[in-house]
């Protein structure tokens, strides 16, 4: 049984997905990342960076941040979507430090800078667009005929497509990269990516998270103070 600190993103929809390709039993503890409430003490107990995803291994009590590790820490503990071989393994983690250390960052600036700042800033946005694109044309090329980035469905398919499913509010076109666009509808065609996204719908609309519920496992984990 597993406990997921949530919230819809693309971050939150990794584990999400994982979750439910697994078949896990778990519960999700709700983040509102619109109050704040990230920053709360008892969730900085939790996680020092203050950022979701966090998972709750219910099991073990083990906690596990960041969400490329916590695909990991599943992928392992299940033996699971992490590769049959050596070989296969490596191509998956590969793959999943390409999107935790340049598909994540670079698309998180593009959408800062072209959504979210208060005046435009043409430069910064431009430039992470043309960062954006350059990577989306990194797998493309890599994709070649393969179903999945790595053959078969793995860990890096789940931290990837997050992002990649964002191409419009990323200004990438996808008319000049087919396989990728194949990629996306094929992902998006999974029972177990359609179900973590129904499931992860409600709490666009939530105004609170599970404050009390956090406070109450903090003080579970690390007592009362």
């Amino acid at each position: 049984m597993y406990t997921l600190f949530f919230t819809p993103t693309a971050n939150g929809y990794k584990v999400l997905v994982m979750l439910e390709a697994l078949g896990a039993q778990y519960d999700i503890c709700h983040i509102n990342l619109s109050r704040d409430e990230q920053h709360l003490p008892a969730f900085s107990r939790l996680n020092r960076h203050a950022k979701i995803p966090v998972l709750l291994d219910r099991d073990n009590q083990q906690l596990v941040a960041e969400s490329g590790a916590i695909l990991l820490y599943l992928a392992e503990k299940h033996g699971r979507f992490i590769g049959a071989s050596l070989d296969a393994r490596w191509q998956v983690l590969q793959w999943l430090m390409w999107q935790v250390s340049s598909l994540g960052p670079m698309a998180g600036q593009n959408y800062h800078f072209n959504h979210q700042v208060p005046e435009p800033h043409p430069y910064s946005a431009d430039r992470y667009v043309a960062q954006t694109h350059r990577l989306f044309q990194v797998f493309e090329q890599a994709l070649a005929l393969q179903p999945y980035i790595c053959g078969d469905y793995s860990i890096a398919d789940m931290s990837i497509y997050p992002w990649m499913r964002l191409h419009r509010l990323l200004r990438i076109n996808l008319d000049g990269l087919p396989r990728t666009a194949d990629y996306l509808h094929r992902m998006t065609s999974r029972a177990d990516i359609q179900r973590a996204y129904v499931i992860g719908a409600p709490y666009q609309e939530r105004l609170e998270g599970d404050v009390d519920r956090v406070q109450a496992i903090a003080d579970a984990l690390y007592g009362g103070h």
